[in-house]
């Protein structure tokens, strides 16, 4: 029976490798799923960085944003947190005007607030430390992509949290994607040949 590529199952690729659909098709897509999606981000420069790029994704597709994301890295200084803090107006309307990136007011001033965020966090640990610290007991193991939450207790612990640290556009299903993408949670569809190469959790 045919059934829903947003829905299903794996596509097994020409190289033999079981990919979901939306991983199957465009070579960029494939590429991050294959070696990036998933890992485990430990650091505060990446995690930073994801949890901006997450921000920006919303309302959008994550492809719009990989394409742009060698301008977004640019345009905010390989997304230093301490060069990104420091941004006035100036460099608010210098982002506005620059059409590599997703030019969102809101969005643009939310990676300065939480750059600021991030910086102050240190006090507590770190960014990276934080957000590894509302890692579940279990990882969800779906067969679909329709069986993937997107958003959990966890995720919603994180996004109130970091709400009171002070960040912005941290809303509980943007911190599930940010979860997924640093490797907090494995929902790499069970049969994907990615599922479990994060080393945190079993496949």
């Amino acid at each position: 029976m045919a059934s829903d590529p947003e829905s299903t199952a794996l596509v097994v690729g020409e190289d033999g490798l079981a990919r979901p659909a939306w991983a199957s098709v465009d070579p960029m897509l494939r590429e991050y799923y294959d070696t990036e999606w998933g890992m485990p981000v430990r650091d505060e420069h990446g995690m930073f960085e994801r949890l901006t790029l997450e921000a920006f994704q919303s309302g959008l597709s994550w492809a719009t944003i990989l394409r742009k994301r060698p301008a977004f890295r640019a345009a905010f200084d390989d997304f230093d947190p301490e060069k990104v803090a420091s941004y006035d107006d100036t460099d608010v309307e210098r982002l506005l005007g620059d059409a590599g990136i997703v030019r969102n007011k809101a969005k643009i001033r939310a990676a300065v607030t939480n750059a600021n965020a991030t910086v102050a966090l240190r006090a507590k640990g770190g960014l990276a430390d934080f957000v590894w610290s509302f890692q579940p007991a279990q990882t969800p193991r779906p067969h679909t992509i329709a069986e993937i939450p997107t958003q959990s207790d966890e995720s919603k612990a994180l996004a109130k949290a970091l709400r009171r640290e002070g960040f912005s556009f941290v809303g509980p299903t943007t911190m599930y994607a940010l979860m997924e993408a640093v490797g907090i949670v494995d929902t790499h569809l069970l049969g994907s040949h990615r599922r479990g190469t994060s080393g945190v959790w079993p496949s």
